[in-house]
């Protein structure tokens, strides 16, 4: 069976590791299924190459409890509108049928994380249509929640999760993308590779600090999240 619990989509290997890896890692320790879908190879990088961020992504997996990882291979900086990217990721989602869809929360630096928040929600909408015609065919599927995850961009959640035991696990993962995060001789100097390990795990601390824990991630949502009673639903 190729459900999954939760779907995490990103423009490029990496991106769902800096918004949400904590949170990732806590559910597969619990059994759930969670998979990731990069849209893109990221073959426009300022360092490493596919070949070296794919394996890195691969590691990356294996330290969050994957059940499946999937690349789209759409072109990097060419995230824009376009039916056929749509009834790509309709098929992803209506092969995997995630119950919980996350994605980038669209204010941010880079173009491509808005880019594929846009199509994914595109995607979300049409895989649940009957009608809508998608690769092999595949039976409609409506996800029941999606929730969105901050990589560059930074706003107050209405929605934190406690990775306080998941911390260290989650900077060892995004260690893994050393091309990345780490500077090299001979690389180019970016935004990350100058304090951004730092960056993530301080804006964690605060979410932490706002919702009474040491860290959390934190998630958008547009949609009312019901629950059965107030009482011990907030700390």
């Amino acid at each position: 069976m190729n459900r999954l619990d939760l779907l995490a989509f990103g423009a490029h290997p990496d991106d769902v590791e800096i918004g949400m890896s904590g949170t990732i890692i806590q559910h597969t320790k619990k059994g759930y299924k969670a998979g990731i879908c990069d849209l893109t190879l990221a073959e426009l990088s300022s360092n490493g190459s596919v070949e070296r961020r794919q394996q890195e992504a691969k590691e990356a997996s294996e330290q969050l409890g994957l059940h499946t990882r999937i690349n789209l291979e759409l072109p990097d900086r060419g995230l824009q509108f376009n039916e056929m990217f749509i009834s790509k990721i309709v098929r992803v989602i209506r092969t995997y049928q995630p119950k919980i869809i996350f994605l980038p929360y669209p204010e941010d630096r880079h173009p491509d994380h808005g880019n594929c928040t846009k199509l994914v929600e595109e995607a979300v909408f049409s895989a649940g249509i009957r009608r809508f015609q998608s690769e092999n065919d595949l039976a409609p599927h409506k996800v029941d929640h999606v929730y969105y995850y901050f990589i560059n961009g930074y706003d107050h959640p209405q929605v934190a999760v406690d990775i306080t035991n998941e911390m260290k696990a989650k900077i060892n993962c995004l260690r893994a993308y050393k091309s990345q995060f780490v500077s090299s001789e001979g690389g180019i100097e970016t935004p990350l590779n100058n304090g951004y390990l730092e960056a993530v795990e301080a804006r964690d601390t605060l979410f932490g600090k706002e919702t009474g824990v040491q860290y959390a991630e934190g998630f958008i949502t547009k949609r009312p999240i019901l629950v059965d009673t107030l009482i011990g639903a907030a700390r």
